[in-house]
């Protein structure tokens, strides 16, 4: 049953969303750290409507240790929590420049270790920069391997992660994690989910919750 489930899931993941793509504007592994810092409880979308203008004035980590935070709080501004992304982004670029000579850890336990830098955006940079396999779990991730019974409620984040790994040993993380949150964003919706259509509803517990005989 395991393995049709997850063959399923991989098959119409394929069908649906074929070219999932992280949806955050970087060109390097500086805007990538710091886009994903910044995206934390807001929308990539909205994280790509400010970070042109703050790369533009900051390039580096350097740029961000020495940046006043009155200014870095303006161009934040219109993100939920910017002060204390502020604050998170500048304190993180000290921390890269001052442990790190300047280089961004390519493991999971130096990346975590750094104060502002949890498990999530270290996996992100892990599978999207370095090309780890990694498995990223965010608030769309989280909600859908709950959905599709992969975990429970109970879960930590943590246990969330590691049951997805298993579930998925042997395929690709990276497009896996991308294709789930895309699914979540555009699909498996915290509110109301396209359902009719979708190919899964057999395995999803909200369907089974929800649907009307």
């Amino acid at each position: 049953m395991t393995i049709n489930k997850s063959r399923k899931i991989l098959e119409y993941l394929d069908k649906i969303l074929p070219e999932a793509k992280c949806e955050l504007n970087y060109t390097n592994i500086y805007e990538l750290m710091i886009s994903v810092i910044l995206s934390a409880q807001t929308t990539d979308n909205s994280v790509n409507k400010v970070t042109p203008n703050l790369f533009k004035e900051y390039s580096s980590f350097n740029d961000l240790a020495y940046a006043p935070i009155e200014k870095l709080e303006n161009h934040l501004k219109t993100l939920g929590l910017f002060k204390i992304k502020a604050n998170r982004i500048k304190e993180v670029s000290n921390i890269i420049l001052e442990k790190y000579g300047g280089i961004v850890p390519n493991n999971i336990e130096e990346l975590t270790s750094i104060k502002g830098v949890g498990r999530k955006t270290a996996s992100v940079i892990l599978v999207e920069y370095y090309n780890v396999q990694a498995f990223p779990v965010d608030t769309h991730v989280h909600r859908i391997a709950i959905r599709l019974e992969i975990a429970s409620n109970k879960d930590s984040l943590f246990n969330v992660e590691q049951k997805l790994k298993l579930f998925f040993k042997d395929y690709n993380w990276k497009k896996l994690h991308h294709q789930l949150i895309a699914f979540g964003r555009y699909y498996c919706k915290a509110k109301n989910p396209l359902c009719d259509n979708c190919e899964l509803k057999d395995f999803c517990s909200y369907y089974k919750k929800t649907r009307k005989y």
